[in-house]
């Protein structure tokens, strides 16, 4: 088993946090290998950025994704950047409130990841409901590894909210793969 994941939007969405969460599930508690690169512009906040993990079962010979299996995508910007090279087998995950999927290859899921933190009382945790439904939607993550690197990961005082924002994002990906349109 072999996947290619790489999440985009812009910085101060945590964009880099969710990959290193994802690359630590992967590698601490569920025993595969997994490597994460990340760029991002040179702006604190608001210019491009984009996480890429790999995970697989087998050694790891090249750091960098050549064959997207999961997009993630947070912002039009990244997304239109990072993208293109996208191919039929691809899932493709975005926030419809911020980016406008059409025209790209592969399977298309629409979360309403900004709009599920904002509903828990902060936008911060979008990358998390974000991994969430990631999580339901692809089916290669196990959930409860997702949520043991999300506790090792984030402050003490904001466990409870991650999480919550995991579970949330969790069931609007299981929507999603029934057919259920974001509310």
């Amino acid at each position: 088993m072999k996947k290619e994941i790489r999440i985009c939007g812009f910085g101060g969405q945590g964009i880099i946090l969710a990959g290193f969460i994802i690359g630590k599930a992967a590698s601490v508690f569920m025993d595969y290998n997994a490597v994460q690169y990340q760029s991002y512009g040179p702006e604190a906040r608001g210019g491009a950025a984009r996480s890429e993990v790999i995970i697989s079962d087998k050694k790891i010979t090249y750091p960098r994704v050549t064959d997207v299996d999961l997009l993630i995508a947070m912002s039009q910007d990244a997304y239109d950047k990072y993208g293109d090279d996208v191919s039929d087998k691809t899932i493709t995950i975005i926030d419809p409130d911020l980016v406008n999927g059409e025209g790209k290859k592969g399977k298309l899921f629409k979360i309403r990841a900004q709009h599920i933190a904002e509903r828990l009382g902060n936008k911060i945790v979008a990358n998390i409901a974000m991994i969430g439904a990631a999580t339901a939607i692809s089916g290669f993550l196990d959930p409860e590894a997702v949520k043991k690197a999300i506790e090792d990961t984030v402050p003490e005082r904001f466990k409870d909210l991650n999480l919550e924002a995991f579970e949330e994002g969790f069931k609007a990906g299981k929507d999603a793969v029934r057919g259920k349109l974001p509310a």
